[in-house]
């Protein structure tokens, strides 16, 4: 009888040692949640980097690894399909994709599972040139090689609807590359293109190494054509590139900017939504490091410009913090 209750005893031991052990093993495991991000060169890439690395330090249940990607318009089907959560990508985009509108990718095709978290920083619509290539304006792009950006991409649809304004179309120029960022600024500094469309924040990597070879200037996109722009798509704003931003600038540069943003899939737990917020929120002398865009964050204005429904985690948090009632 001895023997058997020794036994028992043993079997109670074990078995309670495994259940301590077990949630012990569950604390450990975390979740994986991936961020669409964009080119290498970019901005939205060293953002989302900074992100996953607060919530990898400061989130011990969730990690979060973050994909290069085409940018905005793949971010958004990115999201639709479920292969991203979280996702970096243009306000004008994020409404088309969501109502299903004006772009061919979204046209009666809304991806409704989309919810914002918050806006940053303003993206500009760089326009850069060869200095060979005499191109001062818009209008002087006609019949010339010229890249629109990564087929699909935001910038795409930044590009083509410049020259709608403009009274130009894609056939008025004299040759049409769609190719990513990195591949735009190196047939540029061959000569092998006249101009590309860049629509990146400012200081952008990719625009800071054009201007290193003296070879590129950037066109304003300015007038009467601007204000059309602004009237037709009102999520566009006239932003200035200050002199001296990049080498060789010596004048100020207007032209026109949407608003980078972020978004969350709704499938997304209210409650991991929400950490995630209040973590970066928390956290952000750490995040403006990443960039000097990164700095555009703020509570304040972090629904400013929003052009979708706020997914629940986030609002819940900014309604805490005052910032929606």
């Amino acid at each position: 009888m001895k023997v058997r209750s020794r036994s028992l005893a043993l079997f109670v031991v074990i078995i309670l040692v495994f259940a301590l052990l077990v949630p012990t093993a569950q604390a450990q495991q975390k979740r994986l949640v991936t961020i669409a991000s964009g080119w290498v060169v970019g901005v939205y890439y060293p953002l989302a980097g900074a992100m996953s690395r607060i919530i990898h330090t400061k989130m011990p249940g969730l990690r979060a690894t973050v994909e290069s990607s085409g940018a905005s318009v793949a971010n958004a089907q990115l999201i639709g399909s479920g292969d991203a959560d979280f996702a970096l990508l243009q306000n004008d985009i994020a409404f088309y994709a969501y109502n299903g509108v004006t772009l061919g990718a979204f046209k009666g095709k809304p991806v409704k599972n989309m919810g914002g978290i918050f806006t940053i920083y303003p993206e500009l619509v760089q326009v850069a040139a060869t200095h060979a290539s005499g191109i001062k304006s818009i209008k002087d792009l006609k019949g010339k090689k010229v890249v629109l950006g990564p087929l699909g991409s935001g910038t795409e649809a930044n590009a083509l609807q410049i020259l709608e304004v403009h009274g130009m179309k894609e056939a008025d120029l004299g040759k049409v590359e769609r190719i990513d960022a990195a591949a735009a600024a190196d047939q540029l500094k061959d000569g092998r293109v006249d101009a590309a469309f860049f629509t990146t924040g400012l200081g952008s990597a990719v625009i800071v190494d054009l201007s290193v070879t003296g070879k590129v200037g950037l066109v304003p996109v300015v007038g009467a054509e601007a204000e059309a722009l602004k009237r037709k798509y009102p999520f566009y704003t006239s932003e200035v590139i200050p002199a001296n931003t990049y080498k060789g600038q010596e004048r100020e540069v207007t032209t026109v900017a949407v608003m980078a943003m972020m978004v969350a899939r709704n499938e997304l737990p209210e409650d991991l939504v929400y950490g995630f917020v209040k973590t970066i929120f928390e956290n952000l002398p750490t995040f403006y490091t990443a960039h000097a865009q990164a700095k555009g964050l703020k509570l304040e204005t972090a629904v400013a410009g929003m052009p979708i429904p706020l997914h629940p985690g986030a609002a819940k948090f900014y309604k805490e913090k005052g910032v929606l009632r």
